[in-house]
């Protein structure tokens, strides 16, 4: 047995689908079903500017057999949670019992400019949206009053899932994590160098004594950003467009997380260089040594190696393979081949 399968035994590889690169529904759902056919174990679907998640999560229910499914993530203020746990509901039945909830806060740049929503105490609603939506997987009648949420007289007009869908929360501080180890079945970690996930595990586990529960029992997914081409170079580079784009474009969200990891430098020279328009620069202040702590990207025995660095790390359940925003159909492809479970 190879050393991949050694490690895949103990740590799941999943895979995160891409939100670009593919011109229909049907070539979202063949690369869920090339994941499938590679052993990968979950098709996590993330929810941005594209597609819905939920009508995509739908049509690959119905096209594959085996591999898990679920939103990563759906945020917790463009739908109701009632809403929210009939969806979960829905979509366990459809699957056969391969659902799993991923929600969160997003960041102000996401809820705020493209939904018209106030980003107001974001844990707060996270943490009454996971209480609310495990209420109606549950099928008792929802009667709750929160300091965001309150509700009364809901109940599914259904059968409840005989195994509800577990409810993983993302988080990228020490708040966030601590209140996934807390009050949620899992937690979906992003941006994360080794160090950094340590440091956040830490919280976790002080968020499942504080909500007393065994801390094992909180599945912990990691997002890496991966490339794994007979040309390292393209790989990196686009690992580097992608790195600089969410630290540049997506308000202070990412910028923050790099920053708590010691990269604050590197946060800021690639933050100002953007602002002023210089994409150039921007790039330039990414070096490869941050790339390899931020993700696995190179030729793919150098993408298999850095991918063995994270799922070594003692509390990792599930490493989630993702991809630059700028990969080609046909990068994502040779990335899920030559990282896959079975490769």
């Amino acid at each position: 047995m190879g050393t991949a399968s050694v490690v895949s035994s103990m740590t799941e590889r999943t895979v995160h689908l891409p939100v670009a690169a593919q011109p229909s529904i049907a070539d979202v759902v063949g690369v869920a079903q090339r994941a499938e056919e590679r052993g990968y174990r979950r098709a996590w679907l993330p929810e941005t500017w594209g597609r819905d998640a939920v009508t995509v999560l739908s049509a690959m229910a119905e096209r594959t057999e085996e591999i898990g499914i679920g939103p990563s993530i759906l945020n917790v203020y463009s739908r109701s949670p009632a809403l929210v746990g009939q969806t979960a509901a829905t979509l366990q039945e459809l699957s056969g019992g391969r659902m799993r909830l991923g929600v969160g806060p997003s960041g102000p740049a996401v809820i705020e400019g493209w939904h018209g929503q106030s980003f107001d105490r974001p844990l707060r609603r996270t943490r009454e949206y996971v209480e609310i939506v495990r209420k109606v997987q549950s099928g008792e009648t929802v009667n709750y009053a929160g300091d965001i949420f309150t509700l009364g007289g809901f109940r599914l007009r259904c059968d409840p899932p005989e195994t509800p869908a577990p409810i993983d929360a993302a988080g990228m501080g020490p708040k966030s994590v601590e209140l996934a180890g807390r009050f949620a079945d899992g937690w979906h970690a992003l941006m994360l160098t080794p160090d950094g996930v340590r440091d956040r595990l830490e919280d976790l586990r002080r968020g499942a004594e504080l909500g007393d529960h065994d801390p094992d029992d909180v599945r912990v997914t990691l997002s890496l950003t991966c490339a794994a081409l007979d040309d390292g170079d393209r790989a990196r580079s686009l690992a580097r467009q992608h790195l600089a784009f969410y630290v540049g474009a997506m308000g202070t969200f990412y910028r923050n997380a790099l920053s708590r990891q010691g990269y604050e430098e590197t946060a800021e020279a690639v933050a100002t260089a953007w602002g002023n328009g210089d994409r150039e620069a921007a790039l330039d202040a990414i070096d490869d040594d941050l790339l390899r702590d931020l993700g696995a990207v190179g030729t793919p025995d150098e993408a298999r190696d850095h991918l063995r660095k994270f799922e070594d790390i003692d509390g990792v359940d599930r490493v989630a393979v993702s991809f630059p925003r700028g990969a080609t159909g046909e990068e994502v492809e040779t990335t899920i081949d030559a990282l896959g479970p079975e490769a």
